[in-house]
């Protein structure tokens, strides 16, 4: 038997396509989220009063309203001040700066959850604040926040689908336009499911295969 004439395998290479754009938009954004949530989580540990008060309120903004209306922002408001970005830019930056705000609380309690004495013992060692957290801090605090990372990544994944409501042909969007084309609901978004866990659990065993790995240094 042709595989194509199996209900709705007809429409699986064009969900695949979908799924590529997904996949491309949840690595780029991955690495933007992770850069900005350190630089961010460390910013809201400096002794300066006005900085951290700037990065808190980048936090509690972003935390504080939907992605969906950060990405209609960048997307459709930027572009009447006359800054106008591609969809997929917008994607990832949308997302990133979202994503950021979540991880760069992960990175803040991480680094506090390292108890003074470390910090005692590394000054005791002749160590400087640089090489402290270099050295003593960052190796045990990583250990502490790779779960929370590893969800806000499966999180990421999912979140994915939001860059379709502007116009971005991913995974979800390429549901949609396969339901409308073939009018084989089930079968689509069934196939759709099927897809974002086959995208997801990967993921979901390399972190939990990761927490294994650093809980011998714990």
């Amino acid at each position: 038997m042709d595989l194509n004439q199996l209900p709705a395998l007809d429409v699986l290479p064009q969900l695949l396509k979908g799924a590529a754009v997904t996949l491309k938009i949840t690595l780029i954004t991955a690495v933007i989220a992770s850069i900005l949530s350190f630089v961010i989580g460390f910013l809201r540990l400096v002794p300066i009063r006005w900085v951290r008060r700037l990065t808190t309120a980048y936090v509690e903004i972003l935390r504080g309203t939907s992605a969906i209306v950060q990405l209609y922002y960048l997307f459709f408001i930027l572009p009447v001040f006359g800054i106008s970005l591609p969809a997929t830019a917008t994607a990832v930056i949308g997302l990133g700066l979202n994503l950021s705000a979540y991880g760069s609380e992960i990175v803040r309690a991480g680094i506090l959850s390292i108890g003074q004495g470390q910090h005692e013992g590394a000054a005791a060692l002749g160590l400087d604040r640089v090489q402290t957290y270099r050295l003593v801090v960052l190796p045990q605090a990583l250990v502490a926040m790779l779960p929370s990372f590893g969800n806000l990544l499966i999180d990421l994944v999912k979140a994915t689908s939001l860059v379709s409501l502007i116009t971005i042909t991913e995974l979800t969007f390429s549901g949609r336009q396969m339901v409308v084309t073939t009018g084989r609901t089930v079968e689509v978004w069934t196939l759709v499911l099927l897809l974002y866990f086959t995208m997801a659990y990967p993921l979901t065993w390399i972190v939990r295969s990761a927490e294994r790995y650093t809980a011998r240094y714990r």
